[in-house]
């Protein structure tokens, strides 16, 4: 039997989508907050209140002293002066007392007990009179009884829970926790795992989605995961909604024939939303059954992170009477164009930095199913719908995932890939704390063209230039012309061919490279120039070699490829090898250095990053990694 295959019923705006999902919940009275219930002040820290807290009794419910010393009636000490003091009787005229402690009517001050002098058995000395009522905390001076303390709504901060029960509560009212239910489908997927079998698919939208839930203030219940079957997800779904608030089916909400969310949600109730025109997120669903609302969460990550922050969490806000998050927000330019789909609301992830005068967002790659684009994102860019991209050099508006300040304290490095520019920059986070190194690889010349146009603090390079054999500073000049640059060593490294393990091809050098599959690094990037001397050198045209065309950004790029299968070799770094489980064939030692423009050499951030080079622990874990050599590390090459 062919399941029936379930296609889009629409591709509506996001205000729209939003739109409606609203006026279902006002239908089914599901858009007001929650109702409230009592818990006790020590599990009240971060919850909102679903009453107003209205004072019980008066903080303080009497009159007490604000000082050690003795209470007494401010008219015995009058005239009391240096040179003419005034004693008292104790306890008759001066009560004394400790701080906080009550005293009779007939007293309205207290004396300091600094302030006094004994002179004899029960009686003391004053030297300046005291003003009714002076160091006394009047009944009510904090709060008085009826008086309104706390409203509704509010988040309940530690401080707010000592006025609470300062004011007579032990207990508070609060907004119940919205209750989720989510529900992972897909017959590939598998519980997290450092192995998972070929065609398996690691679950952790759940993981994702159900933080951003507890984030917001709600909880969650994670279903076991369902398979690709209508009947047991449409029942799930039904079961679901019995005791949750919402409920979110995670994947089987595109249009394939293992697809059934769309269909069940019609089945079981209302289906008011089956493509929403934003990327990443486009098959998102919507609908009501049994009086809840139903999300189908798109089975990329980036897509899932992304419609639990515009459709879910202002949901669970709303529940909670609270507004939703408001991010702080920066100009920024552009660096890179972005072509965006002219129909679609397009949010685009980005890393954000400060060179000079400019702030500069770079965009982080694109593909939905790249939850490291989350990670690595400093902020988010939203692309209108109708609009066809942005040109580099557009001032853009970015919501900010990070602190202003953070921003301020990142080195940003744009150039040639290498795996050790991640350990300077733990070493950097850890040595340094509050600074960061954020990189983007677009390869060795893309980096120096980054500094020309000041979008960069350094940028990695290893080009080998074809007519001298000398490494980086022929391309530097060429490229950065008359910019004063600092040049470093960071390291040196071996570059080879990796292929499969065994080499069941019996690949050799680089000469075997017109009867394999090839992988290649993208134009301008270090490897890719030294592949092409290579190929001169040996006298190979690169149009014999299948893949020559095939491009990818990073040496683990290269590495996963032919670990898969999809390629038989590619050059690339000893260590990318190693770390995919691949054989490594040697062919050359290369220079990699850092380029810093001189007017950022002084920056204290860059100082840090230099400092490193010359730190023996982080030159020993470089030491320790296959196919490095640290012996240059931090050398000058071109002061």
């Amino acid at each position: 039997m062919t399941e029936e295959r379930e296609f889009y019923l629409e591709d509506i705006p996001l205000d729209e989508a939003q739109a409606r999902l609203q006026h279902a919940l006002e239908q089914h009275s599901q858009w007001e907050p929650l109702p409230g219930e009592s818990v006790a002040l020590d599990d009240a820290l971060g919850r909102v209140i679903a009453e107003p807290v209205w004072a019980k009794i008066s903080s303080p419910h009497f009159h007490a002293a604000a000082m050690d010393g003795y209470a007494v009636s401010a008219a015995v000490t009058l005239g009391a002066t240096e040179t003419r003091p005034v004693q008292l009787r104790v306890p008759e005229q001066a009560f004394p007392v400790n701080t906080g402690a009550p005293f009779g009517e007939q007293y309205n001050a207290i004396i300091m007990i600094e302030h006094t002098q004994p002179v004899g058995d029960g009686v003391i000395e004053i030297r300046a009179p005291v003003a009714p009522w002076q160091h006394v905390r009047m009944m009510g001076e904090d709060m008085v009884a009826t008086e309104l303390v706390l409203p509704a709504n509010h988040v309940l901060r530690p401080h707010d829970l000592g006025a609470v029960a300062g004011c007579g509560h032990r207990r508070v009212s609060v907004r119940r926790r919205p209750r989720v239910a989510l529900l992972p489908t897909g017959s590939e997927l598998v519980h997290p795992s450092d192995d998972p079998p070929p065609g398996t698919v690691i679950e952790y939208n759940s993981i994702v989605l159900g933080a951003q839930i507890r984030e917001a203030g709600g909880e969650f219940t994670r279903w076991d995961m369902l398979p690709d079957d209508a009947d047991a997800i449409r029942s799930a779904i039904q079961a679901a909604t019995a005791d949750h608030d919402l409920v979110l089916v995670l994947s089987g909400s595109s249009a394939g024939s293992r697809d059934f969310t769309a269909r069940a949600v019609r089945e079981s109730g209302e289906l008011l939303v089956h493509g929403v025109a934003v990327r990443p997120g486009h098959p998102v669903i919507m609908g009501m059954v049994n009086a809840t609302p139903i999300i189908g969460i798109p089975g990329y990550p980036v897509s899932a992170a992304l419609t639990g922050e515009i459709f879910v969490r202002p949901i669970l806000f709303r529940w909670l009477g609270q507004p939703a998050p408001r991010y702080a927000h920066i100009a920024a330019t552009l660096t890179r164009k972005i072509v965006s789909p002219t129909g679609d609301d397009d949010f685009v992830r980005v890393t954000v930095g400060q060179v000079g005068e400019q702030t500069l967002a770079t965009p982080l790659k694109r593909g939905a199913g790249v939850i490291t684009s989350l990670v690595r994102a400093d902020g988010l860019l939203h692309v209108p719908r109708f609009s066809e991209g942005l040109d580099a050099g557009s001032t853009v508006d970015i919501q900010l995932f990070r602190a202003q300040d953070e921003i301020a304290h990142t080195v940003v490095a744009i150039g040639s890939h290498d795996p050790m520019l991640d350990l300077l920059g733990q070493y950097l986070a850890v040595r340094f704390p509050g600074y960061r190194l954020a990189s983007a690889n677009v390869g060795s010349l893309g980096g120096l063209v980054a500094l020309k146009r000041d979008h960069a603090h350094l940028a990695g390079t290893h080009l080998l230039d074809p007519e001298t054999g000398e490494y980086n500073l022929p391309y530097i000049q060429r490229t950065l012309g008359e910019l004063p640059v600092h040049v470093v060593t960071f390291t040196h490294r071996e570059q080879g061919l990796m292929v499969a393990p065994g080499n069941p091809l019996g690949i050799a050098s680089l000469d075997d490279l017109p009867r394999v599959r090839y992988v290649n690094r993208q134009r301008g990037a270090g490897t890719r120039v030294l592949l092409d001397y290579e190929l001169e050198q040996r006298g190979i045209d690169p149009g014999t070699i299948s893949g020559y065309d095939r491009e990818e950004y990073t040496h683990l790029a290269v590495a996963a490829a032919v670990a898969s299968g999809s390629a038989d070799c590619g050059l690339g770094i000893r260590n990318a090898a190693l770390a995919l489980h691949l054989d490594f064939i040697p062919v050359t030692h290369e220079r990699y250095d850092l380029v810093i423009p001189k007017q950022y050499v002084d920056l204290p951030m860059i100082q840090h990053v230099l400092a490193l080079l010359a730190d023996e622990e982080f030159r020993a874990a470089v030491a320790a990694q296959p196919g490095y050599n640290v012996a240059a590390m931090g050398q000058q090459v071109l002061p």
